[in-house]
Order: structure tokens, then sequence, then C-alpha cells
């Protein structure tokens, strides 16, 4: 893996990214979730091959990206993206995010289908409109974020799968480096924009990934994501709850593969 480079993107946010595999190979550009950062993927890079060009980095307001005191729609977190691939001299890329990562791409398949190839949805939401349980103590956070508060929320998804205390604990960094108004910023961006399926039809080829034990996105939901693409079909892994990519990376990456062999690539090629 490349170490951590920096790029200001057009949309004018400066932020970190990080590459991983050959650059002539297909490009993967990938998406953390609300409250994590490029690092969760430190357990996914090394189990792909080098005909895959892994791109990951801080979406703004996490880890070392420009934290603006404003700008955290969902619609603004894909115009980075738009401008990442772009920045990084692609046409477009296989987007794969993990849970609102994913909600993330589907806006950006939404906004911008010609720079989308193909959609992995890792833990998605097809919707996030509503007030989640966990949303009051998010509006009660204050600088600097309490790290013991940090860890106990990571309880709100269970796992069933082991994970290394390691990579437990550079989540509770990641959450501890973000200052409160952008978990809460963010997660109000999350919460009050429209579907991105509703927005538009998502026509790139998706593969839609869920853990049978994910007591915040239900079966019904992630059905109505897959009859909302016309060209996606639904993987489901077995005793997994919310965070799946923390508990099967190796399945993820292997369902990665067989998806880039299956998908049609850019028009034209």
């Amino acid at each position: 893996m490349a170490e951590d480079q920096r790029v200001r993107l057009a949309t004018g946010v400066s932020l970190p990214y990080v590459t991983w595999g050959d650059p002539s190979g297909t490009p993967v550009v990938l998406l953390h979730p609300w409250a994590e950062s490029m690092r969760c993927f430190d357990r996914l890079f090394p189990l792909l091959p080098e005909s895959v060009y892994a791109l990951a980095m801080d979406q703004r307001g996490h880890g070392d990206a420009d934290k603006p005191e404003d700008g955290y729609a969902l619609t603004d977190f894909a115009d980075d993206v738009e401008a990442f691939i772009d920045a990084m001299g692609l046409t477009s890329a296989v987007l794969l995010g993990s849970s609102s990562g994913g909600y993330v791409a589907q806006q950006v398949a939404a906004a911008c289908p010609h720079c989308v190839n193909g959609l992995v949805l890792v833990g998605s939401p097809r919707s996030l409109l509503g007030r989640p349980p966990f949303m009051d103590e998010v509006d009660q956070l204050t600088d600097p974020v309490d790290r013991a508060w940090v860890r106990r929320s990571l309880t709100w998804f269970p796992l069933h799968h082991e994970v290394p205390n390691w990579y437990l604990e550079e989540r509770v960094d990641d959450g501890a480096r973000i200052p409160a108004h952008v978990w809460r910023d963010t997660l109000t961006g999350l919460t009050t924009a429209l579907p991105p399926t509703e927005v538009a039809q998502v026509t790139a080829p998706a593969l839609i990934i869920w853990g049978d034990r994910d007591e915040l996105l239900s079966r019904r939901e992630q059905e109505a994501l897959r009859a909302a693409m016309p060209n996606s079909r639904l993987i489901v892994y077995e005793a997994t709850g919310h965070l799946v990519l923390w508990e099967q990376p190796e399945r993820v990456a292997a369902d990665l593969m067989d998806f880039l062999v299956a998908y049609p690539g850019p028009a034209g090629d």
C-alpha cells in the first residue's frame, strides 16, 4: 500500500488518500461510513490482488481531511467523491461503500452515472430518512468528543464474528478525532436527504451485501434497495450484523472480485 498522499479537490476540501495495487488495474474507490476513516479498509486492502487499483480517502470532517464548519449534506459528500475521481485522473470507477458510505455511493451513481462503473454496497441503506435511536446522544456531544463514549457507541451495532482489538481501537481513534459538530451535521445530512434511488434511477451494476443479523437494516429494506436498482443482486451473509466489513473482510474481498469479473465495465469497453 502506498503511503498516504494528499489532494485538494475542486470542491475546496483537502483530504488524504491511500492507494493499493496496479494503477493500470480496475479502479475501485472505497468509501468509509459516518464516524470512521479510510483506515476501516486496513483489513480489506491486503486481500485484494494487484489487478485491483483500490483508492480510499478520508471524507470531509473525518480522519485527517479538512473539517469545515458546514457542508455535510449527502450531496456534499457525493460531490467530493466525483471530484476525487477526477483528481485521480480517472474517468469512472467501481464504488464500494460500507454502511453510510454505500449511501454516498448511491448518491454519486444517481447524480453522476457516467462516473460509476458499478456499486458494491456493504451493509448499506436504501433510505436513512428519520431519527435513529442514538441521535439524542449525538446531539449532546461536545468537544473534545469523549473517547470512552466513542467506545460505548461501538455497541450500537452488535458483532457476531471476532474482530481484532487493534481494529476496534482504530475505530475508537476515528471517532474521537471527529469534532462534535461533524458527528451531528453528518448524521443530520444523512437522515434528512432524499434517498438517492428516489431521486434518479440507478442503472449501474450493483452488488448488495447484507448481514442477516443486522438490527439497523431489515431484509425488507434490502429487498427494496435491490428492487430500486434494475441491475442489482443481493447476497445475504448468515450470522453477520450491520458491520459486515468489520466482521467478514475476507468474504467481502472475494465477492468484490467475483463482481469485478462479471461487471461489464465502462460503456464502449
